[in-house]
């Protein structure tokens, strides 16, 4: 899903360098939206891959609620830092804290794919 967000995200990023660290048009709306459709998308064309009559079980079930967790996370995140933090401003500390969130999420799924969590 990066992949094929890395235009939106480049885009929100040069807009956002651009209004002075103001959030714009362009900004949170778009990279929730393009999640967003990834998430669904992505899940919809993998549940009309299996073929019909046959099921998949979810077997790494850290993984998924890690996962599940974060991105439901990431959704309240952004409204909190957006909306009553700084109000249509990103913060310098608030990109960086939301930065170092991926790498964690990584580890954690790594992880949990492992079995140490």
């Amino acid at each position: 899903a990066l992949g094929s967000s890395a235009p939106e995200i480049l885009l929100s990023c040069i807009e956002l360098i651009s209004n002075n660290f103001y959030a714009g048009a362009l900004g949170p709306s778009t990279i929730v939206g393009s999640a967003s459709f990834n998430l669904l998308g992505i899940t919809a064309v993998c549940v009309m891959a299996i073929p019909k009559g046959e099921s998949r079980i979810v077997e790494g079930k850290a993984v998924f609620a890690i996962t599940s967790i974060s991105s439901i996370f990431a959704y309240f995140w952004l409204l909190i830092i957006l909306v009553f933090v700084s109000p249509n401003r990103v913060e310098i500390w608030e990109g960086f804290l939301t930065f170092i969130m991926f790498p964690v999420l990584v580890i954690m799924a790594f992880a949990a794919d492992r079995g140490w969590l």
